[in-house]
């Protein structure tokens, strides 16, 4: 069992047993257990499996190791269980939604007899949630748009989760000494941002040993159906995978297939038939009246050669503008990780995060980066310990004596993530901004604010002579939040016209912008930053996913300003 799955059910048995009413302190402990195992390189499992103490963990008490005891020997909680006997499981699905929390839908499970999201709709349709006390209209009608979101993370997840799925099923799957091939296919290998589901695609002349291998693997709670060359079953997130086993010589075809984008599929049928050919998931045929001859399929290169086309990167795949490119010959040659040189984007010990500068710079160093920014919050966002103008100066000293006291191969630009107040004002003052190296401005307040009074506060940020970048542009958070109404366009237009750069936040949780704002600041020809907003060491690591929705919109490398040396990207900033 993966730290991930028991700090997922640790949050499960804290919001059932808030739910019910327990003690505060009893919930505390268990989502603070659930905080550190989530953020733990070393698994837990492997700990337990070697006796270790986990109360010598810092944030692991003694009931907290308990549980993780228990659900690493059997699988499950009992106490978990026993809450779901009292309580229906489909009111899971209510505390996903926004501005709900366990003590709201406590109170319309209990008041109201809601159980399940479509009951809680009507509920709110009907005007009776907000009838109730703690409730009113307001916060009826954010229950009610919020609906939406939960019905979403019910039924898709994040890429990064999927990721983490994938590579632990391909890591099981080597075992089985009958696969030639395995590959992902669907939606998970075009990198969107969220997946419904995970399709395999293996090549293998003993399709039963196949599926008889996959069918033990550990996760694996139901399966839906189970033929000759295909099997659908759901892991115990519900979550489904299907497997299907393709004959070599359709292996390629099968993948272009079920790769999709269904709308590139679309124009790839069209584009076989205007030349009398037909391409399904088993192959390319010629076709002559009612006769068909199978005449490529073995590989996707042989499939879209046939066709006269190149091999898109999957990620492409969205009937937008990949056919164009392929058309004039300019189809673009996509920004790998290897390409980046600086993150700059990043919280420390001395706002919200978990690491030192010094730490936080040596683990960029082993990334082999360049450059980053120390980039701690301002002083508005209190609850993060926020810098104001005596603490930030503080530490820009502090930075200018690292700098001062190693060689040029590494430089630490001295930052901050400076909140846009709600009036529009910077939360700090200009004569402070000028003396930073990187100012980042966000807008973490009055989100829900009319859509002119967010565009405006954001084009005002962008004006001010200092502010270097915009950090997660529309503010949305993945299954959790949607992004903030905004004037995208105006941005963009006001970004190209004072050389302001905008952020991909790599966060898999944020992955803003999305890839068709990204799509769009490219052709504004707006130099994009992919940052990971790291708030801790292993948090570089979420430089992959932005890497992958950078590739969603069809980012290259001179699209991206922290592919730059530092010496060009300070050229480039207006402030440099």
């Amino acid at each position: 069992m993966d730290n991930q799955k028991i700090a997922k059910t640790l949050d499960q048995l804290a919001d059932l047993l808030e739910f019910t009413g327990a003690n505060a302190f009893r919930l505390r402990a268990y989502r603070n257990g659930a905080r550190v195992i989530r953020d733990m390189s070393d698994s837990i499992e492997s700990q337990i499996a070697a006796g270790d103490d986990l109360t010598k963990l810092d944030g692991i008490g003694k009931s907290v190791a308990q549980k993780c005891i228990e659900l690493c020997e059997t699988g499950t909680l009992q106490q978990l269980e026993e809450l779901l006997e009292d309580v229906p499981r489909t009111v899971l699905d209510l505390l996903n939604v926004p501005k709900m929390g366990p003590k709201k839908a406590a109170a319309v499970f209990n008041e109201l007899g809601v159980e399940t999201l479509d009951q809680l709709k009507a509920a709110c349709e009907a005007g009776e949630v907000q009838q109730l006390s703690g409730f009113g209209a307001k916060t009826e009608k954010a229950i009610l748009e919020g609906i939406a979101i939960a019905v979403e993370a019910n039924q898709r997840i994040l890429w990064a989760h999927a990721d983490r799925i994938a590579e632990k099923i391909r890591e099981y799957m080597k075992a089985c000494k009958a696969i030639d091939q395995l590959e992902f296919a669907g939606s998970y290998r075009r990198g969107k941002e969220t997946v419904g589901d995970l399709d395999i695609l293996a090549t293998s002349t003993d399709a039963e040993a196949v599926m008889n291998h996959f069918g033990t693997y550990e996760d694996i709670t139901s399966t839906i159906v189970r033929g000759d060359t295909k099997m659908a079953v759901r892991l115990d997130d519900e979550f489904q995978v299907d497997l299907r086993v393709v004959p070599k010589e359709s292996f390629g075809a099968a993948l272009q297939y079920f790769t999709g984008s269904k709308e590139h599929n679309v124009v790839v049928r069209g584009k076989a038939k205007s030349k009398g050919l037909k391409v399904n998931e088993w192959g390319v045929y010629k076709v002559d009246g009612d006769s068909e001859e199978w005449i490529a399929g073995e590989t996707e290169a042989d499939v879209y050669a046939t066709l006269g086309l190149p091999v898109f990167e999957p990620e492409t795949r969205e009937a937008r503008k990949e056919f164009e490119w392929a058309e004039n010959g300019d189809l673009p040659k996509l920004i790998c990780e290897k390409d980046i040189r600086g993150d700059l984007h990043m919280h420390t010990t001395a706002t919200d995060g978990k690491n030192s500068i010094e730490e936080m710079a040596d683990a960029a160093k082993a990334r082999g980066l360049k450059y980053i920014a120390i980039t701690d919050h301002s002083k508005r966002v209190s609850m993060a310990n926020g810098l104001d103008e005596g603490r930030l100066l503080e530490q820009w000293e502090t930075i200018d004596a690292i700098n001062a006291a190693a060689d040029d191969s590494f430089v630490i630009l001295k930052g901050i993530e400076c909140d846009i107040l709600e009036n529009g004002d910077m939360d700090l003052p200009d004569s402070v901004l000028a003396q930073g190296d990187w100012i980042i401005a966000s807008l973490h307040y009055g989100q829900s604010q009319p859509r002119q009074q967010i565009t405006d506060r954001i084009i005002g940020a962008i004006q001010n002579p200092h502010v270097t970048m915009i950090a997660h542009p529309t503010g949305r958070l993945l299954n959790k939040r949607e992004p903030y109404d905004v004037d995208i366009e105006a941005v963009f237009q006001a970004a190209k016209d004072t050389g302001t750069l905008l952020e991909l936040n790599a966060n898999p949780k944020r992955l803003d912008l999305n890839d068709r704002y990204l799509i769009a600041a490219k052709s504004h020809g707006i130099p994009i930053v992919i940052n990971t907003d790291s708030h801790k060491t292993a948090g570089f690591g979420d430089l992959k996913y932005g890497i992958k929705q950078a590739r969603r919109g069809c980012l290259t490398k001179s699209d991206v300003a922290n592919t730059k040396t530092l010496k060009q990207l300070l050229k480039l900033i207006k402030n440099g």
